[in-house]
């Protein structure tokens, strides 16, 4: 079982920057990859970020890729994404996950995932 709590999410100005974090408990963190979503008012959620186990691999949607980043502390079970030059549209509810396997062909696919933390919200004003 692996219980997942986000935090820092928060109201930041276009072009600024926020740091998320993940923290997780239980022994069996670093055994799973992790991944960040998204989900805004009236839309599904969609992915982000995913990283493996011991965050050799990274894999990043096209709408964030140079932008966010994503990393992992697993002596500290905490997974980070660092969010750079924000827009009004990365206005949304983030969530982290335990990704089974780390695929860049299924990451993006919640059914990949098997547990949910409760969500962060950010909130970009223009």
């Amino acid at each position: 079982q692996v219980q997942l709590v986000e935090s820092g999410g928060g109201l930041v100005q276009a072009g600024g920057s926020l740091r998320l974090s993940c923290a997780a408990s239980g022994r069996t963190f670093s055994t799973y990859a992790m991944g960040w979503f998204r989900q805004a008012p009236g839309k599904e959620r969609e992915f982000i970020a995913a990283i493996n186990w011991n965050g050799g691999r990274r894999h990043y949607a096209d709408s964030v890729k140079d932008r966010f980043t994503v990393s992992r502390d697993n002596a500290k079970n905490t997974v980070y994404l660092q969010m750079n030059s924000l827009k009004s549209e990365d206005t949304a509810v983030y969530y982290c996950g335990a990704l089974r396997t780390y695929d860049i062909r299924r990451n993006h696919l919640m059914s990949e995932y098997d547990y949910w933390g409760q969500g962060t919200q950010v909130t970009v004003s223009s």
